[in-house]
This record gives structure tokens, C-alpha cells and sequence, in this order.
């Protein structure tokens, strides 16, 4: 039995299919499929229902993929434990980044960490928290950048910053002639929010307690991306509510239907996080400092109330 077989049967048991998981692992299909073979002759079982389309664990199989996952995760903290005991910066960082937060976050850290660390590989995927969670607990990630807190054992969190709310009010709505808004003052019924699986809504309902289901003027109208948000509610389909870094590319001609509110002012908190045995440090950190650095020069809010993502 070797690392290199259960590395096979790990990506065979993730893409159901032998060709699939030969090009993930970058090696010829033959040579894959041998090795998981030998491995089973080894071991005198069966691991895969080849039978089956796509392709199917045998309970026995679903067994020893549980247990490869650990060998598998083991070994490779091996280099983070020499990597780490050097002092050495560099490698593969694979980040998740939630849909909110990747295009007004990632522009203001990259240049500067990229130039800054050189000799790290950084790896850039676009996900929900959802599957930054369960990626980090299979390994598939180092870190995530998500809304926190989370409240999940397995994984840590360290807070990064706290971005506020901001009120985006058309002409046409009732709140477009205050200054600032109050939390009080606003209501879910005529909140354009983000669809379904996005966190940023999630702390919006929580900002505004329970969706009012027996409105009669209610109209669920929901979207993916805060530009359609902005469009709608120019529209004068009702108002939206925004992260503060996405304001601030926004053109001279919309920044007069934004509207900050009273202090203390609504905010989410944004964290990297990392399994409780990633073993990784020196590059988290590496990251957190030069996020730490960029972000207290861009966002100076000092009185926040922190609205949490999960939903109560």
C-alpha cells in the first residue's frame, strides 16, 4: 500500500469516473486504474462497483476512503511541518473567497502579496461558505474569506475586519430625504436582497428580524449580484443594502443614494479561516498581515454593531 495508490482511489471515490480522476491526478488512465487494482489485491477486497454508472464505493470502500482521507492529509502536512520549522514562505496557498467579498477584497490585496511572497503559489477559488467549510475540511483548501462568526468547532477564525452596511435609497423611496439611516426605520418587505445561499442576505434578515411572509404589497425579488441590486433599485423597485467596500466603485452619479447609518453602525465581520489542523500558519499569517495592513487605510469605522451571517 502506498500514499501515491490512495491518492488514486481518493480521486477515483471524488470524480466517479477512471479517466476523470486519472487527468486530475495527471497520469495515464492504465497506470491509475493498476494501481487502484493492485491495491485491491492487496487488501483482498473490492473498493469500487465498476458496474455502476458513474462509478460506486462498495461499502467497504466507502471505509477505506474515509480512512485514505486521513493518510492522505497526514502526509501531506509533512512538508508544512518542514516548511514551517525553516521559516520558508512559499508553496501552494489554496484561499477560498466568498462571492461578496472577492470583487472589492481581492483587488486591494493580490499585487501587494503576490510581489511581497514571491515564492507563493496562491490559489484563487470563488465559493459559497458553505463549500469553503467543507473544503477545508477535505483538504481542498488552506484558508477561506468568509463572513463570521461561524460557530463550527473544526474550524478557526481570525478577524480580518469589520465592513459596514450601507443603505443604497432611490429617489422614490420613503428614506431617500435622511441622512443617515436607522436600523429601526428599515423594513424587509421593500429590501431588494441577494438570492438564496449568499451570507450577505442572511445578515441582512437578521438586520431586519423575520421576513414579513403575510405583507399584501410584498414581492420577493431576488438577485445574485449586487449590480443588479443597484439597477433594480434605481428602477425604483425599493432599496438594497451593500457592503461597504463595493461603494466605493461605484460611479460619482450613484454615491448620492448612498446613506451610512447611525452609530452603532450595522457591520459584518470578515475572518480567514483554517481547519484546526492546517498546519500552514506561516503563510495565513503571511496573508492576514498584508491584508492587516491595506484594509485600516480603507475602511475607518470605529462605532460597529456586528450582525452575524448565521441565521437566528
Amino acid at each position: 500500500m502506498t500514499i501515491t495508490q490512495l491518492k488514486y482511489v481518493l480521486a477515483v471515490a471524488e470524480y466517479q469516473n477512471f479517466t476523470t480522476a486519472s487527468n486530475e491526478c495527471f497520469v495515464t488512465q492504465p497506470t491509475l486504474s493498476m494501481q487502484i487494482q493492485k491495491l485491491e489485491d492487496e487488501l483482498n477486497i473490492v473498493i469500487f462497483n465498476r458496474k455502476k454508472k458513474p462509478i460506486q464505493l462498495t461499502p467497504i470502500g466507502e471505509k477505506i476512503v474515509e480512512q485514505a482521507k486521513v493518510i492522505v492529509d497526514e502526509s501531506n502536512r509533512i512538508h508544512d511541518i518542514v516548511d514551517q520549522q525553516k521559516g520558508f514562505i512559499g508553496g501552494d496557498f489554496k484561499l477560498g473567497i466568498i462571492p461578496t467579498v472577492i470583487p472589492t477584497l481581492l483587488p486591494l490585496f493580490l499585487k501587494a502579496f503576490v510581489k511581497k511572497y514571491p515564492k507563493v503559489n496562491l490559489l484563487i477559488d470563488e465559493l459559497t461558505t458553505d463549500d469553503i467549510i467543507k473544503k477545508l475540511s477535505e483538504g481542498h483548501l488552506d484558508a477561506g474569506i468568509v463572513a463570521t462568526p461561524l460557530e463550527n468547532e473544526a474550524i478557526k477564525e481570525r478577524v480580518l475586519y469589520y465592513e459596514p452596511f450601507v443603505g443604497f435609497v432611490n429617489e422614490t423611496h420613503r428614506l431617500f430625504t435622511e441622512k443617515q439611516l436607522s436600523v429601526d426605520n428599515l423594513e424587509i418587505d421593500d429590501i431588494l436582497l441577494l438570492e438564496d445561499g449568499h451570507c450577505f442576505k442572511d445578515s441582512i434578515l437578521n438586520i431586519c428580524g423575520t421576513l414579513k411572509k403575510d405583507s399584501p404589497n410584498h414581492f420577493k425579488l431576488e438577485s445574485g449580484s449586487f449590480n443588479t441590486l443597484i439597477k433594480l433599485s434605481k428602477e425604483g423597485l425599493g432599496m438594497t443594502l451593500l457592503p461597504y467596500l463595493h461603494t466605493l466603485d461605484l460611479k460619482d452619479m450613484d454615491k448620492k443614494y448612498l446613506r451610512e447609518f447611525n452609530s452603532p453602525t450595522p457591520s459584518r465581520e470578515i475572518s480567514v479561516i483554517y481547519h484546526k489542523s492546517q498546519l500552514k500558519i506561516q503563510l495565513i499569517e503571511a496573508l492576514k498581515t498584508t491584508i492587516d495592513g491595506i484594509i485600516k487605510g480603507v475602511i475607518s469605522f470605529s462605532d460597529v454593531k456586528i450582525i452575524s451571517p448565521l441565521q437566528k
